[in-house]
């Protein structure tokens, strides 16, 4: 039977012994004065937040970045109003609503595993209370730039499938894609409905201390993250409800309905049956499975309770098989079907690639969509948009070196303690190096490795991000963070505003990934 998601509830139970007179209007996180029996009037009263002393704003390093702040120390026009209302909060009293934050995190289950961790334990994703703002009209010039971008990948991805031209042109050499590993030479010729191979993309975006925003990759396979992106909105607007009457922020809560009119679009029938396929409930990413089929409304399923037969997929329920139309995967092309990839895999729905082919099921991501989330084939991304729409890229991509190349490894080895080095098909903030914040010892060790291996990594100069007010030990303080915008191509390209801001949590480092100590934050696009 389909695994039914369980509903994700915000509202935490009143503690246990909480006054059940407490008016509707109190603030979060305040106790309750309540003059006992017989207590004298003279009697000192416990210190209310206009006691407690205002919270210490930080100032971020000369020469970055920071989102709030301008180099004079004055805040940005967007972000005015808020600074005036965080100045005017003590630490105390936002150390309670972050602890209401990890409190109902905790009760509704918006956890995540890190793989390799033997205790098996899941882990509270940190969501930081000081929210990342947007410019409505910086944010329209991103939308631009995304769009274009996911437009041109999705006619790369049908050339590389098809016709070819991209390679024929000389402008990718051929055995980058036709020897690499996420290249499925099963998916050669199928037509895919409407040629859209990437149907949900997320692309990371970093902003340098030159202001402008760069592309740090693109992610295809299976994008994950937006269910943070939501329940961190449902947060903050439940804690502070008084900054969304004070600010035009554009909602979010809109995406798995546009998530959902994406999936219908994908498929040819008129009334499709979508589902989630997922791993199971032992992935790291469970709980935004269940989250998202929840909130579509659609099945949660796994491979046992997927079917073939007479060239369609069918689902098991209690009223006998009903027949599924779209699948969004939750899982990488090698456990999709054991009898065309990994034979061992358990994950999957045997001959599911078969009626991929036959065109009687649609599959978001398409199967082979990960050659364009390869790190190697990221620097070509430029040269695509110039070749397939014929438009000069809105987006900056990274500056990057490829190892496979001889001239590019012998740079990186010589520059190796300044640079940024990751593999290609790496995630999740594994199997990198930051040069500046290694030891000499983890550098050598990443020199032998990238000797031996040179094809399986790229390089980029370490930039320096730009950094946002967190809500740390110390007080309000500047973290690097990047954002995640999550891009959607069905009948067209829709884009929720914002996306999913991650942070560092830790002072001076890169990684913003939850595996490596990262955080999240909510992510206002704010009309004036």
């Amino acid at each position: 039977m389909p695994a039914q998601p369980q509903s994700p509830s915000t509202s935490p139970a009143p503690s246990q012994g909480q006054s059940q007179g407490q008016s509707q209007g109190q603030s979060q996180g305040q106790q309750p004065q309540v003059q006992l029996q017989g207590q004298s009037q003279g009697r000192p009263q416990p210190p209310t937040e206009e006691d407690e002393p205002r919270l210490q704003l930080l100032k971020p390093d000369p020469g970055g970045y920071d989102e709030m702040l301008l180099p004079d120390g004055a805040a940005r026009p967007h972000y005015a109003a808020y600074q005036d209302w965080l100045r005017s909060k003590s630490a105390d009293w936002m150390e309670r609503q972050r602890a209401q934050v990890d409190l109902i995190f905790r009760r509704t289950g918006i956890t995540f595993s890190v793989y390799g961790d033997e205790t098996g334990t899941e882990r509270l994703i940190p969501s930081d209370v000081v929210p990342r703002v947007i410019d409505a009209e910086e944010w329209g010039r991103l939308e631009l730039g995304l769009t274009q971008r996911v437009k041109a990948i999705n006619r790369f991805l049908s050339d590389i499938y098809h016709k070819q031209d991209i390679l024929r042109a000389g402008l990718i050499p051929a055995d980058q894609i036709l020897v690499n590993q996420q290249y499925q030479v099963a998916m050669v010729g199928v037509k895919v409905p409407h040629q859209t191979y990437a149907h949900i993309v997320g692309v990371d975006l970093v902003r340098h201390n030159d202001g402008d925003f760069y592309v740090l990759e693109d992610n295809l396979r299976v994008p994950s993250g937006v269910s943070y992106m939501l329940s961190n909105r449902k947060m903050m607007m439940r804690l502070f409800p008084d900054l969304f009457q004070q600010h035009a922020v554009r909602p979010v809560e809109h995406y798995p309905g546009m998530l959902l009119d994406t999936l219908i679009a994908a498929s040819l029938q008129d009334r499709p049956t979508v589902v989630l396929l997922t791993p199971g409930p032992y992935n790291s990413a469970y709980f935004e499975h269940a989250f998202l089929a929840q909130q579509m409304g659609v099945e949660l399923v796994e491979g046992r309770d997927l079917f073939v037969e007479d060239g369609f997929v069918y689902m098991r329920t209690t009223s006998g098989r009903q027949r599924v139309d779209v699948i969004y995967r939750r899982l990488d092309d090698v456990f999709l079907d054991p009898l065309a990839f990994r034979p061992d895999t358990v994950l999957g729905v045997p001959g599911l690639l078969a009626v991929y082919r036959l065109g009687n099921v649609v599959i978001s991501n398409a199967i082979g969509t990960g050659v364009a989330d390869d790190k190697s084939i990221y620097p070509y991304v430029p040269d695509m948009i110039r070749f397939y729409l014929g438009e000069e890229p809105l987006l900056k991509n990274v500056p990057t070196w490829q190892c496979r190349k001889p001239e590019d490894l012998a740079y990186v080895l010589a520059h190796l303690p300044k640079l940024v080095v990751k593999e290609v098909h790496g995630a999740g903030g594994y199997g990198m190096l930051v040069g500046p914040t290694s030891s000499s010892e983890e550098v050598a060790r990443f020199r032998e490795v990238l000797t031996a291996h040179p094809e399986s990594y790229i390089a980029q100069p370490t930039l320096s991000l730009s950094t946002c007010p967190t809500f740390v030990e110390e007080g309000v303080a500047p973290r690097d963070l990047d954002l995640r915008p999550f891009v959607l191509t069905g009948r067209e390209i829709r884009i929720v505003p914002g996306g999913l801001t991650r942070v560092a949590l830790r002072k001076g480092s890169l990684v913003v990934n939850s595996s490596q100590g990262g955080g999240t934050k909510d992510t206002w696009v704010v009309d004036h």
